[in-house]
């Protein structure tokens, strides 16, 4: 199911803000962490503003964010910095000199930005170079003295932990088996659950920066990558029993993944919105990107599409740590999730424990959610939602569609005014640039694509070759895009007056004509404006079915009415 690619485009910082109609400028949409909760900022729901500092092994990066009680976090900004602590370190058993004044620089803005920012608590820990080095202590006490924040050394199984809790606000946890991998520069950290709950926690010093300077150097043969492997597969065969979590869900977290999300993305041409969260990939386009990369020299990956050129030269290492994992665990498909220790970090500083999501459930509160901070109509965007659905219900499957097709159709049909949080003209195109750059969980990168537009083809003209953003598509999804939209321009005709004044719909597809017959809720005594509206946006509909569409009012007859 590939896309055609788009280019990258800013990512929308929620501290970012968005003006509406009447020339209100409430705050544009952040990122919302916790599947299981309320917006922050919600009524009764008071936000704290938190700075977390993650020091690892090849990057430090930093987030602040408002936390709200029930655990939603909305990111007000971020920072990175990459002075590569670790390297070396697995030799010398010292931290770099060079690479602590980076550090040191780098924390210094950090935490000057968190407290210009207004953060109420900042926070910063250190993983595994750090916690090795023979002066990481000295290291701390000069970080301390110099940005004035207080900086905790993790052991493994806390940096497994705190990427546990991240994964549990992002992800459905709460029924099956699951593991949960962040590859760092130094170490490799695993949470095994079950159900939602910790079983095991296991750190391996399996990171990036260390098995390339031990297995692979500058240029690495193919014999060098197969004893890197053969290495890792022997240590974690006696840590990591396959009988107990064989087939288990598989989430990666940390820089190995995302940029391998970012590389899976780019060959299956999806268009590139600025996030990788929630890219699902085969096993089998793991070993084809590990196949490529040890065939080239650290310059030529450096120009791959989707790989920071920074991580060139160490991320065939890290990936070789997840294919192994992936195997041991027969696993056939993993989960990139774009959070990671820090939005952990920001879930402890506020003691918030997110609570193990039902599968759905995290896409459903999430999508709902950003509409509530777009200020959507709800009985509209619901009610357009069911009988969107009850059309599907009754046409779908004679369209082409499959079951995918209905949860992006239930989305797209609650968003499809979220564009009116910018102003009415045009809300539709507003709508589609709001989705695509929303961060939604439970949605694969391609699916928020399609939802996006979707939800953008509600209303105005249908799908052309003149539209730059649907013509990228790949062409089974811009089918599937038309047919989607096709259904959806009918069910919001069919509440055209934004009164829910449809009950059921009865829907008859004969040789010649495919019929709707709409009937009124309770207490609605005509529904003449409903039979207009979809009436005359049903031309898509009949395009894609492949005959007419007639709206059958309540005396039978067809309702006329001047296309859309």
């Amino acid at each position: 199911m590939a896309e055609g690619r788009a280019p990258a485009q800013k990512k929308t910082r929620a501290r970012e803000s968005v003006t509406r109609g009447n020339g209100a400028a409430p705050p544009a949409p952040g990122k919302v962490a916790s599947p299981n909760a309320s917006a922050p900022g919600a009524r009764g729901d008071r936000a704290l503003r938190l700075a977390a500092i993650d020091i690892g092994s090849n990057s430090i990066r930093q987030i602040v964010a408002d936390v709200s009680r029930g655990g939603g976090i909305r990111i007000v900004d971020e920072m990175k910095a990459a002075p590569r602590l670790g390297a070396g370190v697995d030799q010398s058993q010292r931290l770099n000199e060079a690479a602590m004044r980076h550090a040191f620089e780098a924390i210094d803005r950090m935490a000057t930005l968190a407290r210009q920012l207004g953060a109420q608590r900042v926070e910063a820990v250190a993983t595994s170079a750090v916690r090795e080095a023979e002066n990481g202590t000295q290291f701390l006490d000069r970080v301390r003295r110099r940005a004035n924040i207080p900086v905790r050394i993790l052991r493994g199984e806390d940096e497994a932990r705190l990427g546990f809790r991240s994964a549990l606000a992002h992800f459905d946890l709460a029924v099956g088996r699951a593991v949960v991998v962040d590859i760092g520069g130094g170490s490799a950290e695993l949470a095994l659950s079950a159900d939602g709950l910790i079983d095991r926690l296991i750190s391996l010093p399996f990171g990036a920066i260390r098995l390339t300077e031990q297995f692979l150097g500058d240029r690495p043969r193919r014999k060098d990558v197969r004893k890197l492997r053969a290495h890792v597969r022997e240590t974690i065969r006696k840590l990591l029993p396959v009988k107990d979590w064989r087939g288990a869900q598989l989430i990666g977290s940390g820089g190995t993944f995302t940029n391998l999300g970012a590389m899976y993305l780019a060959r299956q041409d999806v268009p590139y919105v600025g996030r990788v969260h929630g890219t699902v990939l085969p096993r089998e386009e793991l070993e084809h990107i590990i196949q490529t990369l040890q065939e080239m020299t650290p310059e030529e990956r450096a120009g791959v599409p989707g790989l920071n050129p920074a991580r060139a030269d160490i991320i065939l290492a890290g990936l070789v740590v997840g294919a192994e994992i992936m195997a041991r665990v027969e696993a056939r498909r993993l989960t990139v999730s774009g959070y990671g220790i820090r939005e952990g970090l920001l879930l402890e500083m506020a003691r918030v424990t997110p609570k193990p999501a039902d599968p759905g459930e995290a896409r459903e509160r999430s999508v709902l959610s950003f509409a509530e901070r777009c200020h959507y109509e709800a009985p509209h965007s619901h009610h357009v939602r069911d009988v969107a659905l009850q059309l599907f219900d009754s046409v779908g499957s004679r369209l082409g569609c499959d079951a995918a097709d209905r949860r992006i159709l239930s989305d797209a049909a609650l968003l499809h005014d979220v564009g009116y949080h910018i102003n009415y003209e045009n809300h539709h195109k507003h709508s589609y640039h709001l989705i695509v750059h929303a961060d939604l969980l439970g949605i694969a990168p391609e699916e928020q694509v399609a939802i996006a537009h979707v939800a953008r083809y509600h209303r105005g003209a249908p799908p052309k070759k003149s539209h730059e953003e649907f013509m990228q598509l790949d062409r089974s999804w811009q089918r599937r895009v038309r047919r989607l939209a096709a259904i959806l321009r009918v069910a919001d005709g069919l509440d055209r007056g934004h009164a829910s004044a449809v009950g059921r719909i009865k829907v008859r597809w004969g040789e010649r004509s495919l019929r709707i017959t709409p009937s009124p809720a309770s207490k609605v005594r005509n529904l003449r404006l409903e039979l207009w509206g979809a009436s005359r946006k049903s031309a898509l509909l009949a395009k894609v079915a492949g005959v007419p569409v007639e709206i059958i009012g309540t005396d039978g007859k067809v309702v006329r009415g001047s296309r859309d």
